[in-house]
C-alpha cells in the first residue's frame, strides 16, 4: 500500500521557510514536493510569476530528488520555470514520507565555485601515500570503509563517498551507492541480461550501474 503524504497545516509548512531564511540567498523561493505534487511554496518577489503548483515536472530537480533521495544542485533551463535558475534540492521527511525541499535562487545568484581535490591521501598498513586523482580508477564503499584504486594498488581513506562526490573533479561520476569512477578509465559500457548497465574498466574490473545513478552517467557521457 502506497503511503500518502501526511496533511500539514500552512503554519507547519511555514516553519521550513523560517528555518531556511538565515542561510538561503536573499529573495530565494522555496517549495516542497511530496509524491508527484507540490504541497507548499513560498515565492519571493523575484519569482512571483513562476507557476509552482500541481504536478512535479518529471525533469525537474524535485523529481530527481524524490527519485534519487540525494541532494542535487543544478541550473534548470527555461522549460521548467520559463527562465533558467540555479536550484538546490534536498531530500527531507514529512512524517514518515519522503519529500523534496526545493530552493530556487534569484537570477542574480552565482554559486560559489567549489575547490576540487587534486590528490587523495591513502593508507596502506602504516604508510600514507598522496595519490593524484588522475591516477585513481574508481572508489568503493565496502564494509563501512572507503577504498580507492589505481591500476596496481588499493588504498583506504577516511572520506565517505558522499564527501568525495562533492569534492572530486567533474570526470568522476557516481554510478552506484557503492562506487564512484573516473570516466577516463572506462573501456566500454554494456547491458547484462536484465538490461542493467555494466561498466568495464581498462584494467578489466567490472562495475554495476544502479538505476538511481544511470542519469548521472548519461549526462556526463552524453549517450
Amino acid at each position: 500500500m502506497k503511503m500518502q503524504c501526511p496533511e500539514m497545516s500552512k503554519g507547519e509548512l511555514e516553519q521550513f521557510k523560517i528555518i531556511l531564511e538565515d542561510w538561503i540567498p536573499k529573495n530565494a523561493s522555496i517549495a516542497i514536493a511530496c509524491e508527484n505534487s507540490y504541497i507548499y511554496h513560498s515565492l519571493s518577489i523575484e519569482h512571483i510569476h513562476l507557476n509552482i503548483s500541481g504536478k512535479v515536472h518529471p525533469q525537474s530537480v524535485a523529481a530527481r530528488v524524490l527519485q534519487t533521495k540525494e541532494k542535487i544542485e543544478a541550473v534548470v533551463d527555461e522549460s521548467i520555470f520559463g527562465k533558467p535558475y540555479f536550484v538546490l534540492g534536498y531530500p527531507i521527511l514529512i512524517g514518515q514520507k519522503e519529500a523534496a525541499l526545493i530552493v530556487i535562487c534569484p537570477p542574480s545568484y552565482t554559486p560559489k565555485k567549489r575547490e576540487t581535490y587534486k590528490f587523495l591521501t591513502g593508507k596502506q598498513e602504516d604508510l600514507w601515500t598522496p595519490v593524484p586523482v588522475e591516477q585513481i580508477s574508481h572508489i568503493e564503499s565496502l564494509q563501512k570503509r572507503t577504498w580507492f584504486y589505481t591500476n596496481e594498488e588499493q588504498f583506504k581513506t577516511n572520506f565517505t563517498l558522499k564527501e568525495l562526490e562533492m569534492k572530486l573533479p567533474e570526470f568522476f561520476v557516481r554510478v552506484h551507492r557503492s562506487y564512484i569512477l573516473n570516466i577516463y578509465f572506462i573501456k566500454n559500457i554494456s547491458k547484462d541480461i536484465t538490461t542493467n548497465f555494466i561498466i568495464q574498466l581498462k584494467n578489466g574490473i567490472e562495475l554495476p550501474v544502479s538505476q538511481s545513478y544511470i542519469n548521472n552517467l548519461r549526462k556526463v557521457l552524453e549517450f
